[in-house]
């Protein structure tokens, strides 16, 4: 297992739609153990496999519950069924997110209460949750990333024009960007 370099807003994998996977292979194997020893060292609650470089529909999470259960796994080739976004604004102090591919900033944003994801583990078992709060906004922005969308690309405009001028003040938005989790110090 090894840890993986993150890509930073700007590199093309991050910006296109990720693929299915077709293979369940050794190299898939080991993608995920890296994954999730990537995911555990930045720290982070998920991580898509485009965030690591890999245009693969795979993503795995790390969440404990309210009760303080670990809600640990991995999806691959996921869909997901979300439930109404309310028109209201985004609470700045309960619907915050931050991003390991947007790394040391955060920004509210809107997202459904509840969501239904699907798709197989890496043992091609079947994975199939009902999510709210915290867990369904993970699965969301983790599917959004294999889509090709990060989530400050869905910012409200005095939101997004921040996290744009961020972007640019740190060289981000161009390709060739990332770092190493445990090795790299962060701007931002």
């Amino acid at each position: 297992m090894a840890i993986r370099r993150i890509h930073i807003t700007g590199s093309p994998v991050l910006h296109r739609r990720a693929q299915e996977v077709t293979e369940f292979n050794r190299e898939l194997s080991t993608l995920v153990k890296d994954m999730y020893q990537t995911m555990d060292k930045a720290p982070g609650v998920g991580l898509a496999a485009t965030q690591v470089g890999i245009g693969l529909r795979v993503f795995v999470y790390d969440y404990e519950d309210a009760d303080g259960n670990p809600v640990r796994g991995e999806v691959i080739n996921p869909k997901l069924e979300v439930g109404p976004i309310s028109e209201e604004p985004a609470d700045e102090e309960n619907e915050i997110e931050g991003c390991l591919s947007f790394p040391g900033e955060r920004f509210p944003l809107k997202r459904a209460n509840w969501v239904k994801l699907s798709g197989v583990d890496l043992n091609q078992n079947p994975v199939e949750i009902e999510a709210t709060g915290w867990l369904a906004r993970i699965f969301q922005h983790e599917y959004d990333h294999l889509e090709g969308t990060l989530y400050v690309d869905k910012l409200a405009e005095g939101y997004a024009s921040e996290a744009a001028d961020l972007a640019k003040e740190y060289g981000w938005g161009v390709e060739g960007n990332s770092w190493l989790p445990g090795k790299d110090k962060l701007e931002g």
